[in-house]
């Protein structure tokens, strides 16, 4: 993959710009690359060029990926106060629920069709999917769809007053639950240490819910990059983005140790013949 600048804002010219429509409601979504889908939903404010780089490692460890835009502009470097705004924005949105432990966003149907739609054009075993901050636990819901193989939690930050909290409907966490044990499967989660909305007792909560099936990595801070656009050196001035704004892009890194894994978890299920 072509070196890029995180500094400025990505034309994602290599994505192939879509309008789906699904649940009655049309979103755009960045596809590219070819074999089983895997969905990577962005975190807050948007899809960043740190957040359309890890598409792209996705895309070139062999699968299809579905960026589906879901708020912010698209591409743009995190600027402080538009960043701000539009957390506001998303924050009184009625697709998410920002401060409710114990339900889901309403957003997450509309992602289950797409992980439905996608496995549909892909093929393959199933799909994989990641979210990340305001997206964290998205993966952990869409798992009440049959396609979802292999769901990713990179700092899940939901509910933001509740740390102890889990963005999902306690009937939805038990359905899930029986059937990550039916079918053998696993939840990975990741967070930093020092992580001031993502904390340990949200892991803990999980991991309650979830027993072994949650399998949850905490990060040291000191692995954390401290070069970082302006919405996060204003507004989150601590470790946090495991994968995308706070990854170290070099060899060795604890935070590119996580990105393999997550690739190898996706490559695991969902092309298990490799």
């Amino acid at each position: 993959m072509t070196k890029r600048s995180m500094t400025v804002d990505d034309p994602l010219e290599d994505f192939a710009h879509r309008e789906i429509t699904l649940e009655g409601k049309t979103k755009i979504v960045h596809v590219a690359g070819a074999g089983p889908a895997v969905i990577v939903m962005t975190e807050m404010p948007g899809i960043s060029p740190h957040v359309a780089r890890f598409s792209r490692w996705v895309r070139d460890a062999g699968f299809t990926v579905y960026m589906p835009s879901l708020f912010g502009r698209d591409g743009a470097v995190p600027g402080a106060e538009e960043g701000a705004a539009i957390f506001q924005r998303v924050c009184v949105s009625a697709e998410f629920r920002a401060f409710a432990a114990n339900a889901s966003s309403p957003v997450t149907q509309w992602l289950r069709a797409l992980a439905k739609f996608a496995h549909g054009e892909c093929g393959g075993p199933g799909v994989g999917a990641i979210g990340m901050c305001f997206t964290g636990n998205f993966a952990l819901s869409m798992m009440l769809e049959p396609a979802m193989l292999a769901p990713v939690l990179s700092q899940p930050s939901l509910p933001l007053n509740e740390p102890g909290g889990i963005e999902i409907a306690p009937e939805e966490i038990a359905a899930v639950r029986q059937r990550l044990e039916r079918e053998d499967l696993t939840v990975l989660a990741y967070r930093f240490e020092g992580d001031r909305i993502c904390k340990a007792e949200r892991f803990a909560a999980y991991a309650e819910a979830l027993g072994d099936r949650f399998v949850g990595r905490v990060l040291p801070d000191s692995a954390a990059n401290t070069e970082v656009a302006p919405f996060f050196a204003k507004h989150v001035a601590y470790p946090h983005s495991v994968v995308t704004a706070h990854l170290i892009d070099e060899a060795g890194q604890p935070t590119i140790a996580a990105r393999d894994e997550i690739l190898s978890f996706f490559a695991r299920r969902l092309r298990p013949e490799a």
